[in-house]
């Protein structure tokens, strides 16, 4: 067809044109149809959306086509679904076209099929699992299931997989399990019977590691192991000295050091073998937690270990692991976030301070990514100053200084309204929480009676501290992100509140992130064989990157009628 043509030179709306032009002519060949529906698809995934064009990508299951149309309608559909973010419809199509390709071609495909499988949660793929129209699929499905479920005990996973293979005989992944698969079935999970905490327990940062340590404590005291020692070591007088402390105390796994500039120690340090054999920790009657050790001259080696910080460079290793409750990676998940609830034009409200750039910087690069266009960002200084920017962002000012221009003209006796703009979807606002109860009212006053308001979200940075319904009646339609544990109450975070009633907020992320740092102890060999395998922690859902960075996706809620609500 002569619309091909034009489609590969970029000309879409001519091939519009043609291909509607000759829609009353094709005779009802199925060749012909699929033909004409695929090229009007390609028309529409440029010139309007990519929802619009799956809704005319769509041949009856009865026509008889040869094997190259059934290949690129397949592999088409399956990229518009990755377009609209859609990844179990994709490897639905991905699995149909995977039937129709030699050997050597099917098999790329079933990579794809796996590396598309691994984001999605457990809970999304149980409901998938049972698809008995297309077998293929489902099976990937409950493949994908087994790897993420079982992971973190091989037994299980080696069982079920054997399971999976019999009830599965001739499923493409039967002959030759995936290959991060395989490798997640030869790692053994970390089993440490001694455990080292290096935590500044001393001087002015004490106050926030103590909060880390009754994390790991309360996580300890509740799993009720009496075969593990837990052991802290204060890096107040040195990061490498306490580690070397840990060592020579038999540490197997070392949670920690805390803070930036301890976890740059540690990585600069070189790692020879020790020269005597360690002493093992002893469990004392509190099950096993004991104060620091002496200072010891002993030589480090190296043990698996997770970091409570992150670093801007550093070399991979193995067993070396990065955990940080980082304002980056929330500006990320959001950009994500927003991305799946469909907004398409996000105007950035951020604090003009160090922590709003880079969160900003981090949200924008997601974007382009996630999109190909940039984030509009504008940063606002405080007091006035952030009327006037939420003024300039909206449209607001240029709007009044037309009406000025006209009554100029005309007659001062002219009542006109404000203008806001229509081009934006929603609002995302980087901001202190001090600044919130100002801002959210600064732009709720400046959307003009025309247009209609839209979605505003926030950091969990802006979150404010009062839990009074008056509070959250201001910020009523606001959705905010947060660690799972603050945005569902439950009796652990009441039981915190009676403890420690003066803890912040940001204390409180911090002790779930001890929390949860002890938790990941023995899940991280497999999390990082494994990269779909998730944890669903106190502090959100954990994965791990093949450099050992432990990435994580944080809850939402928003006020309603007073109160925060999970979504």
């Amino acid at each position: 067809m002569a619309a091909h043509a034009l489609l590969n030179e970029g000309n879409a709306n001519a091939a519009d044109k043609t291909l509607k032009s000759i829609a009353q002519d094709i005779t009802q060949k199925p060749e012909l149809l699929a033909e004409h529906k695929y090229l009007s698809a390609r028309v529409l995934e440029v010139i309007s959306t990519y929802n619009h064009a799956l809704e005319v990508l769509n041949y009856p299951s009865s026509w008889q086509l040869p094997n190259w149309q059934w290949v690129s309608y397949y592999q088409f559909k399956a990229r518009l679904y990755q377009q609209i973010n859609q990844p179990i419809e994709q490897v639905r199509q991905l699995s149909l076209l995977s039937q129709y390709l030699p050997a050597t071609q099917a098999f790329e495909v079933n990579n794809e099929i796996w590396r598309s499988l691994q984001p999605i949660n457990e809970q999304t793929l149980l409901s998938f699992r049972d698809d008995r129209s297309n077998p293929i699929f489902a099976g990937w499905v409950q493949l994908a299931y087994i790897a993420k479920h079982y992971a973190i005990n091989p037994n299980d996973l080696v069982r079920q997989l054997g399971s999976w293979q019999q009830l599965n005989p001739s499923h493409p992944a039967a002959a030759k399990l995936p290959t991060d698969l395989e490798k997640a079935l030869n790692t053994k999970p970390y089993q440490p019977k001694n455990i080292a905490v290096l935590l500044p327990l001393t001087g002015s940062r004490a106050v926030v590691a103590n909060v880390v340590k009754q994390g790991i404590i309360a996580n300890y005291m509740a799993t009720a192991d009496d075969s593990v020692s837990l052991k802290f070591f204060d890096t107040a007088t040195g990061a490498q000295a306490a580690y070397q402390q840990a060592v020579t105390a038999g540490a197997e796994f070392i949670i920690g050091p805390l803070l930036q500039s301890e976890v740059e120690q540690l990585q600069d340090m070189a790692v020879t073998p020790a020269t005597t054999e360690p002493t093992q920790l002893s469990s004392a009657a509190n099950r096993g937690i004991t104060p620091a050790a002496t200072p010891s001259t002993q030589v480090a080696k190296s043990i698996p270990q997770l970091y409570l910080n992150h670093i801007d460079s550093f070399t991979p290793q193995d067993d070396k692991f990065f955990f940080a409750l980082s304002p980056t990676d929330e500006a990320i998940d959001a950009a994500q976030r927003l991305y799946n609830d469909g907004i398409e034009q996000p105007l950035l409200l951020v604090s003009n301070d160090a922590v709003g750039h880079r969160m900003a910087e981090s949200f924008s690069q997601a974007w382009q990514q996630l999109t190909q266009k940039p984030a509009e960002i504008h940063y606002y200084d405080a007091g006035d100053k952030m009327k006037v920017t939420v003024q300039k962002a909206l449209g607001v000012i240029d709007s009044k200084e037309r009406i000025a221009r006209i009554k100029a003209i005309l007659t001062p006796k002219i009542e006109a309204d404000f203008r806001s703009r229509r081009d934006i979807d929603a609002i995302y606002m980087i901001s202190a929480s001090r600044d919130l109860l100002l801002l959210k009212p600064f732009i709720d006053v400046n959307f003009s009676v025309f247009a209609e308001p839209v979605p505003l979200y926030t950091t969990s940075r802006s979150r404010v501290e009062s839990n009074s319904r008056e509070t959250a009646s201001e910020l009523n339609n606001l959705t905010i992100s947060d660690i799972p544990w603050l945005i569902s109450p439950n009796t652990e975070t009441r039981m915190v509140n009676e403890l420690w009633p003066k803890w912040s907020n940001s204390r409180k992320r911090l002790y779930i992130m001890g929390y949860d740092a002890l938790d990941l102890v023995g899940k991280l060999a497999q999390m990082r064989a494994l990269p779909g395998y998730q944890f669903s922690g106190r502090s959100g859902v954990l994965s791990v990157q093949p450099d050992g960075t432990i990435n994580r996706q944080l809850s939402w809620g928003r006020y309603q009628r007073g109160n925060l609500r999970p979504l």
